[in-house]
Protein backbone atom coordinates (compact mmCIF):
# COMPACT_ATOMS: atom_id res chain seq x y z
CA UNK A 1 0.00 0.00 0.00
CA UNK A 2 1.23 3.74 -0.41
CA UNK A 3 0.88 6.37 2.13
CA UNK A 4 -0.38 9.18 1.48
CA UNK A 5 -0.26 12.44 3.47
CA UNK A 6 -2.83 14.89 3.82
CA UNK A 7 -0.09 17.98 5.60
CA UNK A 8 0.10 19.74 2.63
CA UNK A 9 -3.97 20.01 1.44
CA UNK A 10 -4.55 21.57 4.70
CA UNK A 11 -1.59 24.23 3.95
CA UNK A 12 -3.05 24.90 0.45
CA UNK A 13 -7.25 24.51 1.15
CA UNK A 14 -6.13 27.93 3.89
CA UNK A 15 -3.70 29.77 0.77
CA UNK A 16 -6.76 29.29 -0.95
CA UNK A 17 -9.27 30.77 1.26
CA UNK A 18 -7.33 33.55 2.45
CA UNK A 19 -6.88 34.40 -1.30
CA UNK A 20 -10.91 34.68 -1.62
CA UNK A 21 -11.23 36.65 1.41
CA UNK A 22 -8.34 39.33 0.57
CA UNK A 23 -10.54 39.57 -3.22
CA UNK A 24 -13.30 40.02 -1.65
CA UNK A 25 -12.51 42.39 1.20
CA UNK A 26 -10.56 44.69 -1.92
CA UNK A 27 -13.85 44.71 -3.88
CA UNK A 28 -15.85 45.22 -1.28
CA UNK A 29 -13.32 48.37 -0.08
CA UNK A 30 -13.66 49.71 -3.33
CA UNK A 31 -17.28 49.78 -3.77
CA UNK A 32 -17.45 51.46 -0.11
CA UNK A 33 -15.18 54.08 -1.70
CA UNK A 34 -17.70 54.24 -4.80
CA UNK A 35 -20.71 54.39 -2.82
CA UNK A 36 -18.83 57.19 -0.41
CA UNK A 37 -18.13 59.40 -3.87
CA UNK A 38 -21.36 59.02 -4.76
CA UNK A 39 -23.35 59.97 -1.56
CA UNK A 40 -21.25 62.90 -1.73
CA UNK A 41 -22.35 63.74 -4.82
CA UNK A 42 -26.07 63.94 -3.64
CA UNK A 43 -24.75 66.42 -0.87
CA UNK A 44 -25.52 63.21 1.73
CA UNK A 45 -22.31 62.44 4.31
CA UNK A 46 -19.95 59.86 2.68
CA UNK A 47 -19.77 57.05 5.79
CA UNK A 48 -23.39 56.88 5.41
CA UNK A 49 -22.65 54.52 3.17
CA UNK A 50 -21.26 51.91 5.74
CA UNK A 51 -24.07 52.23 8.10
CA UNK A 52 -26.29 49.31 7.25
CA UNK A 53 -29.54 50.62 7.68
CA UNK A 54 -28.70 53.98 7.74
CA UNK A 55 -27.30 53.48 4.27
CA UNK A 56 -30.51 52.39 2.42
CA UNK A 57 -32.67 55.21 4.42
CA UNK A 58 -30.11 57.78 2.47
CA UNK A 59 -30.43 56.18 -1.15
CA UNK A 60 -34.17 56.08 -0.47
CA UNK A 61 -33.60 60.16 0.24
CA UNK A 62 -31.49 60.51 -2.94
CA UNK A 63 -33.71 58.54 -4.94
CA UNK A 64 -36.68 60.90 -3.39
CA UNK A 65 -39.10 58.03 -1.91
CA UNK A 66 -40.02 58.05 2.03
CA UNK A 67 -37.73 56.53 4.62
CA UNK A 68 -40.77 54.16 5.11
CA UNK A 69 -40.21 52.38 1.71
CA UNK A 70 -37.31 50.32 3.91
CA UNK A 71 -39.74 47.89 5.31
CA UNK A 72 -41.03 47.10 1.72
CA UNK A 73 -37.93 45.20 1.32
CA UNK A 74 -39.44 42.44 3.54
CA UNK A 75 -41.92 41.74 0.84
CA UNK A 76 -41.25 38.73 -0.93
CA UNK A 77 -40.73 38.61 -4.45
CA UNK A 78 -41.48 42.69 -4.65
CA UNK A 79 -39.02 43.84 -1.59
CA UNK A 80 -36.24 41.28 -3.48
CA UNK A 81 -36.57 41.68 -7.05
CA UNK A 82 -38.65 44.34 -8.06
CA UNK A 83 -38.15 47.06 -6.02
CA UNK A 84 -34.56 47.38 -6.17
CA UNK A 85 -34.49 46.69 -9.89
CA UNK A 86 -37.59 50.25 -9.67
CA UNK A 87 -34.98 51.89 -7.09
CA UNK A 88 -32.12 51.33 -9.32
CA UNK A 89 -33.55 53.31 -11.96
CA UNK A 90 -35.29 56.24 -9.90
CA UNK A 91 -31.05 56.34 -8.39
CA UNK A 92 -29.75 56.95 -11.88
CA UNK A 93 -32.08 58.98 -13.19
CA UNK A 94 -31.42 60.69 -10.20
CA UNK A 95 -27.99 61.24 -11.56
CA UNK A 96 -29.77 62.25 -15.23
CA UNK A 97 -28.87 58.97 -16.60
CA UNK A 98 -31.62 56.73 -18.67
CA UNK A 99 -32.32 53.41 -18.91
CA UNK A 100 -29.53 52.14 -20.52
CA UNK A 101 -27.22 53.38 -17.65
CA UNK A 102 -29.88 51.91 -15.17
CA UNK A 103 -28.95 48.35 -16.97
CA UNK A 104 -25.03 49.06 -16.98
CA UNK A 105 -25.93 49.37 -13.17
CA UNK A 106 -27.54 45.99 -12.50
CA UNK A 107 -25.73 44.14 -14.80
CA UNK A 108 -22.00 45.50 -15.22
CA UNK A 109 -21.77 47.12 -11.82
CA UNK A 110 -18.12 47.37 -11.35
CA UNK A 111 -17.75 49.33 -14.38
CA UNK A 112 -21.09 51.44 -14.19
CA UNK A 113 -20.59 52.46 -10.21
CA UNK A 114 -17.25 54.21 -10.37
CA UNK A 115 -18.33 55.88 -13.93
CA UNK A 116 -20.80 57.27 -11.50
CA UNK A 117 -18.80 58.09 -8.54
CA UNK A 118 -15.72 59.27 -10.24
CA UNK A 119 -16.76 61.03 -13.30
CA UNK A 120 -16.77 64.99 -13.16
CA UNK A 121 -19.54 65.45 -15.89
CA UNK A 122 -21.83 63.32 -14.06
CA UNK A 123 -23.90 65.25 -11.33
CA UNK A 124 -26.58 64.89 -9.01
CA UNK A 125 -30.06 66.54 -10.46
CA UNK A 126 -32.54 65.62 -7.73
CA UNK A 127 -34.71 62.75 -6.46
CA UNK A 128 -35.11 60.42 -9.71
CA UNK A 129 -34.41 63.17 -12.11
CA UNK A 130 -36.55 66.07 -10.83
CA UNK A 131 -34.21 69.43 -10.43
CA UNK A 132 -34.91 70.71 -6.39
CA UNK A 133 -35.36 74.31 -7.89
CA UNK A 134 -38.44 75.84 -8.22
CA UNK A 135 -41.35 73.46 -9.68
CA UNK A 136 -43.05 73.62 -13.31
CA UNK A 137 -46.35 74.88 -11.14
CA UNK A 138 -44.65 77.76 -9.60
CA UNK A 139 -43.13 78.77 -13.15
CA UNK A 140 -46.73 78.07 -14.61
CA UNK A 141 -48.68 80.06 -11.77
CA UNK A 142 -46.07 83.14 -12.31
CA UNK A 143 -46.89 83.85 -15.89
CA UNK A 144 -48.73 86.73 -16.61
CA UNK A 145 -47.76 88.04 -13.37
CA UNK A 146 -45.12 90.86 -13.22
CA UNK A 147 -41.70 90.18 -12.01
CA UNK A 148 -41.37 92.96 -9.35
Amino acid sequence: MQDVSYESSGAILGGALLSIFLFAFVIGLFFIVCYWKIFEKAGKPGWACIVPIYSTIVMLEIVGKPWWYFFMFLIPIYGWIVLPIMLTHDFSKSFGKDIGFTLGLLFLPFIFYPILAFSRDIRYIGPAGHPTGPSLDSQIGSIGNPAV
